[in-house]
């Protein structure tokens, strides 16, 4: 029997797919999915800008924010 062993998902990786959402992610969203604090979680954003992901702020209808990630870095970035 072969047996595959699946990867667990990182908060890392929980907060890149909620970012990569067409409607983006609030702070809110993303301090209940990963159980940080608001300012653990801003230094996180800061962290992929510096990577090379490009974060955009947008305002929601409700009158809340969203961040979303617009681009992602380059596969020679991703490296470094």
């Amino acid at each position: 029997m072969a047996t595959t062993k699946i990867k667990p998902q990182t908060k890392s990786d929980k907060v890149i797919a909620l970012l990569g959402r067409a409607k983006g992610a609030s702070l809110d969203e993303i301090c209940k999915a990963t159980n940080w604090q608001p300012h653990s979680t801003r230094a996180f954003m800061t962290g992929l800008r510096k990577k090379g992901f490009v974060l955009a702020r947008e305002q929601r209808g409700d009158g809340g924010t969203a961040y979303r990630i617009t681009s992602f870095p380059a596969a020679e970035d991703a490296s470094a």
